[in-house]
């Protein structure tokens, strides 16, 4: 099920991004255009089983498509224990990959997610308070230097779903990851201390740790 969702989380963030028209219509080709069969639109084993080319061009698939779907499918076997986790998995994915390619936080998205998070776990609005608060404090102060709103829509997704103490590893885990991945980006690929990359994706990854039992679990005995 995770894999099959996963392809659909696939035809979403393409719509989003503009590649395709609607999430209703047939698929096609990145390249050529041309409708896909069936057989080309098995979840993972497709691109495998094409090794990562369109079966009519022979051009290359993104990588995207098998990964995502590879990802859900793990989260959702390993992570979700109920129908809201397996909602909120996706649209944290959906969050991940898009503000990834396109360095924006899908509103359309996110918003909703919000208010869903708000009304199954309003007890955790101090977190959602604290979380974006301190987000749109350094938006404002850095004049959206450091930080953009779709970071403070995140962080407010994430107090909702965490709370505490969770929230505070979360954020932490996600500035240490950022911080790793731009000293690698600084080493390997010379990129400078003021390159801009998305931040959001590292707040995904934090809230996807933390929403692991046994991960949250093992973190707060180490570190609290």
């Amino acid at each position: 099920m995770g894999l099959i969702v996963g392809s659909f989380l696939n035809v979403v963030i393409s719509t989003l991004g503009g590649e395709r028209k609607n999430v209703l219509g047939r698929s096609e080709c990145d390249h050529c255009e041309r409708t896909l069969k069936w057989y080309e639109l098995i979840p993972l084993f497709s691109f495998l089983w094409a090794r990562g080319l369109s079966l009519c061009c022979k051009k290359k698939i993104s990588w995207q498509y098998p990964l995502v779907e590879l990802a859900t499918g793990l989260l959702f076997v390993f992570w979700a224990s109920s129908v809201f986790d397996f909602v909120f998995l996706s649209v944290l994915l959906v969050i991940l990959v898009y503000d990834w390619k396109k360095m924006l936080v899908p509103d359309v998205i996110v918003l909703p997610a919000i208010l869903l998070a708000a009304v199954l776990n309003f007890s955790n609005w101090p977190a959602f308070g604290i979380a974006a608060g301190f987000f749109a404090l350094l938006v404002v102060v850095s004049r959206e230097r450091w930080m953009g709103w779709g970071d403070v829509e995140i962080a407010a997704l994430m107090g909702f779903l965490l709370g505490f103490p969770d929230i505070l590893l979360a954020l932490l885990l996600a500035f240490v990851i950022g911080a790793i991945y731009g000293i690698i980006l600084i080493c390997l690929k010379g990129k400078k201390l003021k390159s801009e990359i998305p931040f959001g994706p590292f707040l995904v990854i934090g809230t996807l740790i933390l929403m692991h039992g046994g991960l949250s679990l093992w973190l707060k005995s180490l570190l609290l």
